[in-house]
């Protein structure tokens, strides 16, 4: 491990944040010797971020931490283009309207995880939100292309991967795509220009936009600015981070209960479980040793306290106390915590296909049966393997319903 001179250099290397940085030793003493303005940008493509977004929020919450101020650029403007990067087709064209909803829904995200000022306290390293749509949406196409397209050849966009791939494949690029670059480059010289940023940070996969801000920088205005990556997530099983075999892990509480948030980290892999808290949370690193030490049967205290720390962080602490409770009371208690997934079924009851499909289980009922044959289906512990099973709640009771040994709900009337 490379020892920096810098507290920020330090913090994200011992954490396993780093994977590149431009000038290394050129941004070591620069952190050294003043605050450092650094951002991160994120599309509002949906009304929630997910935890594959957690990792470069954390790059953000770290810069903070070692005393720089952390940027949050709101992509109102890349949004309506679209980032080509890991895609294999054209994303949906969002609204004006839609792209408002999702940035307004995504805000209190970032107000968890970062600290913000109010306009009566305002310091150094106070976090900023900004929507790049002030910019782009106001910036004249002839001026794009007369002061910004000569610093981009055509030639070397074509190298990046995010339009190598697609070309590759064979798979349509619109021209439209093929200007998130040249816009991504753009925020970073408004940046600079406007808030004296030095400092881009991003997953691996924004290598090339992150570098092409560093040169139109470099060419326009003659300015140094630097440029830092993190690894991309990945599980020790090989899967992306921020997926589940349902779907994304979203950070908003409206898209994923806090339960089946605190359950998700609760389930890593025994392999990840060091790696994690050491990306994911705030806990000192001797006391992560001493959790990733732990074998056997133990290392399920070490998951407990992973999906502890990153609820409290992303939810707040009593959704994470919640989860908790709820998860010792279905799994040891052999009870239902009031936390879990809740689903009325009426006075005349429901098909049990269709409450597994109704409260979420499952994606249609014709998964729903196979889940059935295959016994994975409980009510109140007892294996029920009839598809046409009707499930009734009587008037002041509530069943549990059990998907294999991780879903559990509860069934009123």
């Amino acid at each position: 491990m490379k020892t920096y001179e810098s507290d920020l250099l330090r913090l994200l290397e011992e954490r396993g944040h780093l994977h590149q940085i431009t000038d290394a030793g050129a941004l070591d003493a620069l952190a050294v010797k003043k605050t450092i303005t650094g951002y991160v940008g994120f599309d509002p493509t949906a009304p929630s971020l997910h935890i594959g977004n957690l990792a470069s929020i954390m790059l953000l919450r770290r810069l903070q931490q070692a005393g720089h101020r952390p940027i949050v650029i709101m992509g109102g403007g890349t949004a309506k283009v679209g980032d080509p990067s890991g895609k294999d087709e054209t994303r949906q064209m969002l609204t004006d309207e839609r792209l408002a909803s999702n940035i307004a829904s995504i805000k209190g995200s970032f107000e968890k995880v970062l600290r913000f000022d109010d306009s009566a306290n305002e310091t150094e390293t106070g976090a900023v939100l900004i929507n790049n749509d002030d910019w782009l949406s106001k910036l004249g196409y002839i001026e794009l292309l007369r002061d910004v397209g000569p610093h981009f050849t055509i030639n070397r966009m074509l190298s990046f991967d995010s339009v190598k791939t697609r070309l590759d494949r064979e798979q349509p690029l619109s021209f439209l795509e093929f200007n998130y670059m040249i816009m991504q480059a753009y925020d970073y010289l408004v940046l600079a220009r406007d808030y004296d940023c030095q400092l881009q940070l991003g997953g691996s996969d924004q290598w090339g936009n992150i570098v092409n801000g560093i040169e139109l920088n470099r060419r326009i205005d003659s300015r140094e600015v630097y440029g830092f990556t993190a690894p991309l997530i990945t599980r020790a099983d090989g899967a992306k981070m921020g997926k589940s075999v349902d779907g994304a892990i979203w950070l908003n509480e409206a898209q994923l209960p806090a339960y089946d948030f605190w359950q998700y980290w609760r389930n890593t892999d025994d392999r990840d479980v060091g790696r994690f808290l050491k990306l994911f949370t705030d806990l000192p690193l001797d006391e992560i040793a001493r959790l990733e030490a732990l074998e056997g049967a133990e290392i399920n205290d070490a998951k407990v306290v992973l999906a502890n720390e990153v609820t409290k962080l992303v939810r707040g602490e009593d959704a994470a106390k919640g989860a908790e409770a709820t998860a010792r009371e279905t799994f040891v208690g052999g009870g239902a915590g009031d936390d879990l997934p809740t689903l009325a079924v009426g006075s005349s009851g429901m098909r049990l296909g269709a409450v597994l499909t109704d409260i979420g289980f499952t994606a249609s009922n014709k998964e729903a049966k196979r889940k059935i044959a295959e016994g994975a289906v409980k009510i109140d512990d007892d294996t029920i393997l009839d598809p046409g099973f009707v499930v009734v709640a009587h008037e002041g009771t509530t069943l549990k319903i059990s998907l294999g040994k991780k879903k559990h709900g509860l069934i009123t009337r």
